[in-house]
């Protein structure tokens, strides 16, 4: 199956660059370009591709506002591109509901890597990465937003709701698999049903909610006790 992008920055030459290297590849398609965040979320509206590749910093509407109105509307998963690597921008790309985050000088490989990761539903980030980035959105977040009630996770099973534990605190799907003495498969499925019943759209939402709920809170351990020092960033698998 191919996957259709749209690419959106503001310096063509950036644009036609990334668009460039993801056109030649067999399995992607560059529908189209945007130069703004207004032009981005009409090409998504008007393409349906599968994901978007939105700069952060762009004229009219930036890449945040552009990435929650892509969310809010269509299926899109969206990657942001920045030059800035800030805290501040991965926290509000979560927040509009991103599925990745990459530096401009990304690697054209990890570029092309990052775009079939979101495409099949993955996150962008390793299990280890999400829980000590959460951990830092969630405290960064604290003052300005209320938290979500914990009732709301009443609707998972306590198989369910035990995946969503340990997903939160950075495990991956074989250790889940593990710790509950069931296999991958079993995982998948019951991180699917998590998604599902909490409409949420990747595993870094999941990770996020179960934060504002309160299942875990941050500074919280892992299983053991130990902390975890998980493998370089790469893809979260749902």
């Amino acid at each position: 199956m191919t996957i259709r992008v749209v690419v959106a920055d503001d310096q063509e030459l950036v644009r036609s660059g990334f668009a460039l290297i993801l056109d030649v590849q067999p399995d992607i398609e560059v529908v189209a370009e945007a130069g703004d965040g207004a032009e981005a979320v009409e090409a998504v509206r008007r393409h349906a591709p599968d994901v978007a590749l939105l700069d952060v910093r762009m004229p009219r509407m930036d890449g945040i506002e552009a990435c929650r109105a892509i969310s809010a509307a269509s299926g899109c998963r969206t990657v942001m591109l920045t030059t800035f690597d800030s805290d501040e921008y991965v926290y509000d790309a979560l927040h509009a509901g991103a599925s990745g985050f990459l530096l401009k000088d990304v690697r054209r490989d990890d570029l092309v890597h990052a775009v079939r990761v979101v495409a099949r539903g993955d996150a962008l980030l390793a299990p280890s990465v999400a829980r000590r980035l959460v951990e830092q959105y969630t405290q960064y977040t604290r003052s300005t937003r209320h938290p979500r009630p914990a009732a709301r996770l009443d609707v998972l099973t306590g198989r369910e709701r035990e995946t969503l534990l340990l997903l939160a605190r950075g495990l991956s799907n074989a250790e889940i698999a593990a710790e509950l003495v069931v296999s991958e498969h079993t995982v998948k499925t019951h991180v699917g049903n998590v998604l599902a019943k909490l409409g949420l759209r990747d595993r870094i939402q999941a990770v996020i909610c179960a934060y504002e709920t309160g299942l875990v809170a941050a500074g919280d351990p892992p299983p053991g006790g130990a902390d975890r020092a998980g493998p370089s960033p790469s893809s979260a698998r749902n």
